[in-house]
């Protein structure tokens, strides 16, 4: 199981989703969604063991999380307007208790909460923030490992959008880096799922 929990500081939590400004009027709405598409998508269907949280933090009104459940998503396009859209109806709807997972549609659902609430509930998985001077996500001369188990495990990995992350709220977090270049949070998606699709072993 692979998890991606991205956060949008500005991205707007609540109201009417404006879906011709999605990267200045709706919080840079548009980093969130190229980020969902590459944690989910493969060129022609869903990754099945996939989960994406997008955190939207901007408001108005408390922060509130989206999450995309690629085992049971149905219906979501490769095409970013139709997934603002999406996500536009789901920010018009009341937002629920943080901790109460409200289903909107097949693998969609949302929460009150932020960050801090997704990493409690994902505390059975190793969970790695992504910074590009930290040490390598894969150990130095990484082999490719025999029994195939690399993806088997679960890991969680947290994103921010083009603003610092900050403090993670916990010390349950493995901090490391793709490369000493700062990615853009869909491409580091995609050299994750690479390296996990490879069974690459990983300095966790």
């Amino acid at each position: 199981m692979r998890r991606f929990a991205v956060v949008g500081h500005r991205a707007m939590s609540k109201g009417k989703l404006p879906l011709n400004d999605l990267a200045s009027g709706a919080g840079r709405m548009d980093v969130l969604i190229r980020a969902l598409m590459a944690g989910l998508m493969t060129s022609h269907g869903l990754r099945k063991d996939s989960v994406v949280v997008l955190h939207l933090l901007g408001g108005p009104g408390p922060p509130r999380r989206i999450k995309f459940d690629g085992e049971t998503l149905k219906g979501l396009h490769a095409d970013e307007r139709s997934i603002a859209g999406t996500i536009g109806k789901v920010i018009a709807t009341p937002l629920p208790p943080i901790g109460h997972w409200q289903p909107i549609t097949a693998g969609i659902s949302h929460s009150g909460g932020g960050l801090d609430f997704t990493l409690q509930e994902w505390q059975d998985g190793t969970t790695v923030l992504l910074d590009a001077e930290a040490p390598r996500l894969w150990k130095p001369k990484a082999m490719l490992l025999a029994n195939g188990k690399a993806s088997e495990r679960t890991v969680n990995f947290v994103l921010s959008d083009d603003q610092p992350l900050g403090d993670v709220a916990t010390d349950d977090v493995v901090i490391r880096s793709l490369g000493d270049q700062w990615l853009q949070g869909h491409m580091a998606i995609g050299v994750v799922h690479f390296l996990l699709d490879e069974d690459v072993e990983l300095n966790l």
